[in-house]
């Protein structure tokens, strides 16, 4: 009997991890799709949360170059 009251606690977990799976992708769906076709990086932070990234900002800039004065 002690197993399966464990089974079943482990059942309602899995359902209920599974669900919350489900909708996070549900809510987070458009903006992570808006997101890739865009080409940015796609970090999940959590239940709803997400970090998204452009490339370029990883891409440095040459400095300008500062015309010379002349006196």
């Amino acid at each position: 009997m002690y197993s399966q009251g464990t089974k079943g606690i482990s059942r309602i977990k899995s359902w209920i991890q599974e669900l919350t799976h489900w909708a996070d992708r549900e809510i987070c769906m458009e903006p992570d799709e808006f997101a890739h076709r865009r080409g940015w990086s796609v970090t999940r932070l959590g239940f709803g949360a997400r970090c998204y990234r452009d490339p370029r900002f990883d891409q440095r800039r040459a400095p300008a170059r500062v015309a010379e004065e002349v006196s």
